[in-house]
C-alpha cells in the first residue's frame, strides 16, 4: 500500500459529534447494557498516517451511526484504538494488548501487508474476528479474516487493457521493492500480456528512494507508450513531480494503481492530471449511498476533503461487521463468521458490497477513472468483480482450517 509524508497530509476536522441521529430512549437503553469492544490498530501518525487519520476517521464515523441507530443487539459499540506510529513492532505489541487485556470483540486494522501479518496469526489464535479493509495482493486465506478491499483481479486486471487500448502496447513498470509492489508489477505484467502488450522495463525501488533522476532518463531512452506505476509511500510521491518537471508528463501517459488511495492526487494538483486509475470508490461516485454518507463525513468532521479509498474500504469493513452481528444475534465469532459467510451484502458508498463465502473477500464495483482538477472523472464501471485471484487458491468451505497467505502463482 502507498502512504503520504506527514507533512503533505492535508489535516483533518474536528471531532465527532455523539449521537446526533438516535432517540433518547434509543441511546439510554444501548448506553445501560455492556458495550460490545471494537479494536482499531492503525498507523494514525508517522510515515503512514496520510492513510491511517482517514481510516480511523471512518471507523469512527461508522461506529457512531451504528450507536447513533441504538447500537447493536441493544448494546453501543466501544472503540479500543491504538496508534502504531507506522512501527510494524507496535502491531504486534497491540495486537496482543487488544486480544489479552481489552478483550475486543473485533479488531479492524493493519495498512500494510507486513502489518496485516503481524497481527492475523495473534488474532486467529485469541479466535478474534479480523477485519483487512485496504487493497492488497491478493491470496490470504483464513477463516477469521474478512478482506474488503481490492485484488488485482479486480483493479489490475481493469486498469492494464484500458491504459492499453488509450495509449499502445509498449509498457514500462515502477513499483515499490517489497511484497505488494513486487506482486502486483507480476499481475501487471500478465493482464499486460492478455491485452496483447509488452513490458520492456521493470524497476523495483525501496520505500526511501526519492531521487528518481536516473530512472526518468531510462524510460526517456526506452521510449514506452505506457508507464504503469504500483509505487509507494511518501519518498515515492517525489517521482510524480519529478516526473512532471522534467516535462516527460505530456509525453508518455500513465496509470497506477496507488496513487490516490491516500489523496495524493489532491496534493499533486495539476502534476497529477490524466493519470488512470481504477478504484472502487471516489467521492464523484453518484449515488444515495455515497451522497449520505459525504453528508454525514461532512456533518462530523466539517470538510469531506479527506475521504479516499481506504477511508471507505474501512467504513463498508465497520458496516459489514455490524450487519454481520445483527444476523447472527450474537458478536460469538463462530455465529458471525457463519453469517458472514451467508452471502451477505450491503449497500456502501463504493456500491453494493458481498462478501464471497469461500474466501471472506469482497465481491466490488471498480470504478475506471482519470484524475482532472484534483477530482476523479469516472469513465466506466465494472460491476460487482470477484476476486478470482484468491479464489484461484482458496475454497474456506472446503478448507475451513486453512490458514495461509499464498503467493497466487501468476
Amino acid at each position: 500500500m502507498a502512504a503520504l509524508n506527514k507533512r503533505d497530509f492535508l489535516k483533518g476536522g474536528s471531532a465527532l459529534a455523539l449521537g446526533a441521529l438516535a432517540s433518547p430512549a434509543l441511546v439510554g437503553r444501548a448506553a445501560a447494557a455492556e458495550p460490545i469492544k471494537l479494536g482499531s490498530v492503525l498507523d494514525v501518525s508517522g510515515i503512514f498516517d496520510g492513510y491511517g487519520k482517514p481510516m480511523d476517521m471512518a471507523l469512527r464515523l461508522a461506529v457512531e451511526e451504528i450507536n447513533a441507530g441504538g447500537g447493536l443487539l441493544d448494546r453501543p459499540v466501544e472503540v479500543t484504538a491504538y496508534d502504531t506510529q507506522s512501527d510494524i513492532a507496535l502491531y504486534t505489541q497491540y495486537a496482543q494488548q487488544l486480544a489479552r487485556r481489552d478483550r475486543v470483540d473485533v479488531v479492524h486494522g493493519g495498512i500494510l501487508s507486513a502489518s496485516r501479518e503481524a497481527i492475523r496469526p495473534i488474532l486467529r489464535r485469541a479466535e478474534i474476528p479480523y477485519f483487512y479493509n485496504v487493497l492488497y495482493e491478493g491470496g490470504v486465506c483464513d477463516r477469521n479474516v474478512v478482506v474488503t478491499g481490492v485484488t488485482p483481479a479486480q483493479q489490475v486486471a481493469v486498469l492494464v487493457p484500458a491504459a492499453i487500448e488509450r495509449w499502445g502496447k509498449r509498457i514500462y513498470i515502477l513499483a515499490a521493492d517489497y511484497n505488494y509492489g513486487q506482486i502486483t508489477a507480476r499481475w501487471m505484467r500478465k493482464f499486460a500480456e492478455e491485452a496483447g502488450g509488452e513490458v520492456v522495463e521493470t524497476d523495483f525501488f525501496p520505500l526511501d528512494v526519492s531521487d528518481f533522476g536516473s530512472t526518468i532518463a531510462k524510460i526517456q531512452t526506452a521510449t514506452p507508450d505506457i508507464v504503469l506505476s504500483a509505487l509507494v509511500g511518501g519518498a515515492h510521491l517525489s517521482f510524480y513531480r519529478q516526473w512532471a518537471a522534467s516535462g516527460m508528463k505530456d509525453r508518455i501517459p500513465m496509470a497506477s494503481t496507488t496513487l490516490g488511495v491516500g489523496n495524493e492526487h489532491r496534493i499533486l494538483g495539476p502534476e497529477a492530471d490524466g493519470i488512470l486509475v481504477a478504484y472502487n470508490y471516489a467521492p464523484e461516485i453518484d449515488s444515495p449511498a455515497n451522497r449520505a454518507f459525504l453528508e454525514a463525513w461532512g456533518a462530523a468532521y466539517g470538510d469531506t476533503g479527506l475521504v479516499n479509498e481506504l477511508a471507505v474500504s474501512n467504513y463498508q469493513g465497520v458496516t459489514l461487521w455490524a450487519e454481520a452481528v445483527r444476523r447472527a444475534g450474537t458478536v460469538e465469532r463462530m455465529p458471525l463468521i457463519e453469517a458472514i459467510e451467508s452471502g451477505m451484502a450491503i449497500e456502501g458508498p463504493g456500491g453494493t458490497v458481498v462478501i464471497d463465502p469461500k474466501t471472506h473477500h469482497a465481491i466490488l464495483d471498480v470504478h475506471l477513472m482519470e484524475f482532472r482538477d484534483g477530482g476523479a472523472v469516472i469513465l466506466e464501471t465494472f460491476e460487482q468483480r470477484p476476486p478470482i485471484d484468491t479464489q484461484a487458491v482458496c475454497d474456506l468451505e472446503a478448507n475451513p482450517d486453512d490458514d495461509t497467505q499464498y503467493e497466487i502463482e501468476i
